[in-house]
């Protein structure tokens, strides 16, 4: 039977991957910070990772699969001294934000990376540059994975899922939308991810994205699932920057738009991931699930990325004057 550890193991992403080991018979701990439960089946043990003693509880024994999908660096390069040495196996749950070139369109794993974190107050890209770096030292037996735009059921981000909630939202009426002209989509289904991370025999590092799409091409995928009845009003660049419109995620934004000079972000290789054995499923199929789980949770419940819907009839009315 194999012994998983994962760090983590009760969020969206780590329940997920948890989960999917104990389908395939894994012995499952999870040592994560409580508040949470852990899956049914897997084992719980609470510990603050700030802590010094934060892995005693873990380190006296061998463990096939060590599982962490932190973004604080200190964090992983603790948890690579405490256990590195009893791990068979180690996967770091990455990012495509570690990356320092978002122009280049189709770059593969060896794109340039930021400089890693020098201290806890540095960003998100840099912070998971440093863990990686944490993790390259135990050498053949790591695996970098490296997410872009996760989706699927359940998403905390609320990117993807917000304009399945727009679209369902707004039913006859319009929704403002970007110019798509030159932009592209890349998610990667949770399900799929989960299921790599859990499965693979891969090591190195590897970009777990999805095909590229046209972002018009998903915009109106989405539209046909959400059965829209609206017309998806299209705004310039600057205009929606001149009103104060933000790119990506957080209030006030939409998600899946990026600055132009960012086309690269989302269109990277997944040569890598397909090689180690992922066939990432239709995008239709992630789309009907994200639309089912918006419309379930609730299409005007309070966002983490995205317009509110009054909002966005403002900024409809201003850009029909």
């Amino acid at each position: 039977m194999t012994d998983v550890l994962i760090l983590g193991g009760t969020g969206w992403l780590s329940g997920r991957i948890a989960r999917r080991l104990l389908v395939d018979g894994a012995t499952v701990l999870c040592l994560a910070r409580g508040g949470r439960p852990s899956p049914e089946g897997a084992s719980l043990m609470i510990a603050d990772r700030d802590a010094p003693d934060a892995y005693d509880l873990v380190s006296g024994r061998d463990w096939d699969h060590v599982i962490d999908v932190s973004s604080r660096a200190d964090h992983v390069q603790a948890a690579v001294r405490a256990l590195g040495d009893q791990a068979a196996r180690w996967t770091f749950v990455s990012s495509v934000s570690v990356y320092s070139d978002d122009e280049t369109a189709g770059a593969d794993e060896s794109a340039p990376r930021h400089p890693p974190a020098q201290s806890s107050d540095d960003d998100y890209g840099r912070q998971k540059v440093a863990a990686e770096d944490a993790v390259r030292a135990l050498g053949a037996r790591a695996l970098i994975v490296r997410p872009g735009l996760i989706a699927g059921e359940g998403d905390p981000s609320d990117r993807f899922g917000y304009w399945a909630a727009a679209l369902l939202r707004a039913g006859d009426e319009p929704v403002l939308a970007p110019r798509s002209e030159g932009r592209s989509v890349q998610v990667v289904d949770v399900d799929d991810l989960a299921d790599f991370i859990a499965t693979t025999a891969a090591t190195g590092a590897i970009n777990a994205v999805g095909d590229e799409h046209p972002l018009g091409h998903v915009l109106d995928a989405i539209r046909r699932a959400t059965r829209h009845r609206g017309d998806l009003v299209l705004a310039d660049d600057d205009w929606l920057v001149g009103h104060d419109v933000r790119h990506w995620a957080g209030d006030r934004s939409l998600p899946l738009w990026l600055p132009a000079e960012m086309a690269g972000f989302m269109s990277r290789s997944n040569a890598s991931f397909r090689a180690a054995g992922s066939e990432p499923r239709p995008l239709d199929d992630t789309i009907a699930a994200v639309v089912a789980d918006e419309d379930a949770r609730g299409v005007e419940r309070p966002r983490r990325a995205g317009l509110t819907r009054e909002d966005e009839i403002a900024l409809l009315r201003l850009l029909a004057v």
